[in-house]
Formats: C-alpha cells, sequence, structure tokens
C-alpha cells in the first residue's frame, strides 16, 4: 500500500529502500563470495489501524522483514520509519521505547506461543516486561 491509496492519512511506519544482504563463501576450491540477497530495495507504507501479513514460500525473507522493522537485525541499507522517528538509526533507548509499541509475529507458532500459557499470560508477559 502506497501512500497514494491513503491521500490525507500520515503512514505510521514507511520503509524505503529496506535491503538485507547475507555474504556467502562460495566453496573453499572455488575460493569466491557472493551474497544472498535476503531482501531487496523494499518500500511500504503501513497506515494506522492497518494490519500487514508477509505471506511468501519458505527463505522468501518474511522473517528477515519482521526483524529489521523492529531493528533486531541491521539492514543492509534503506530506512525504517516508526511514528516518524528514524528506527535504523535510534538509539537503544529510543528503540526499547519503540519496541513496547510495534510488534511482529514470527511464522513458527510453535516458537512464538508457548502451549502451556493461556493468550492472558502471554499478552500479560509483554505488559510486565515493558512495565506497562
Amino acid at each position: 500500500m502506497t501512500n497514494s491509496e491513503h491521500p490525507s492519512r500520515t503512514p505510521l511506519v514507511t520503509v524505503r529502500g529496506l535491503s538485507k544482504h547475507y555474504p556467502v563463501r562460495e566453496g573453499l576450491r572455488s575460493g569466491g563470495s557472493g551474497v544472498v540477497r535476503a531482501v531487496d530495495n523494499l518500500d511500504l507504507d503501513i497506515f494506522r489501524g492497518e494490519t500487514l501479513g508477509l505471506v511468501g514460500e519458505s527463505g522468501c525473507g518474511k522473517t528477515t522483514v519482521g526483524r529489521a522493522l523492529l531493528r533486531l537485525l541491521s539492514p543492509t541499507s534503506g530506512t525504517v520509519e516508526y511514528d516518524g522517528v528514524d528506527v535504523t538509526t535510534a538509539n537503544k533507548t529510543a528503540l526499547r521505547c519503540l519496541r513496547t509499541r510495534m510488534q511482529v509475529i514470527f511464522q513458527d507458532p510453535y516458537a512464538s506461543l508457548n502451549p502451556r500459557f493461556t493468550v492472558a499470560s502471554l499478552i500479560g508477559e509483554a505488559v510486565r516486561v515493558h512495565g506497562l
């Protein structure tokens, strides 16, 4: 979705040119190296009240995008803004504050949600951790 589809609204999240590349060695004998382009030049806007679902094949970069949005990993290039704050350059204190307002639910539900806990305790854990 782009701003042209919401002309009177300002995006809550703006992503421009987001890329994450990982260096790889091709082999001992070839002596070469290459790069895996996990995410390459992503642009997107998310507006207040919207939910974004990333759907795709295994290995297409969904988790990498989520981690880059929260800056759990540093992008190779590009910018991520949340409510006017540049996530890609924010200091630790600002990041901690931003992360209390952002949420990514990763694709593996067994790794994301512990079935031994109730929904209330899972949601309450985030509230307790962030002192809200």
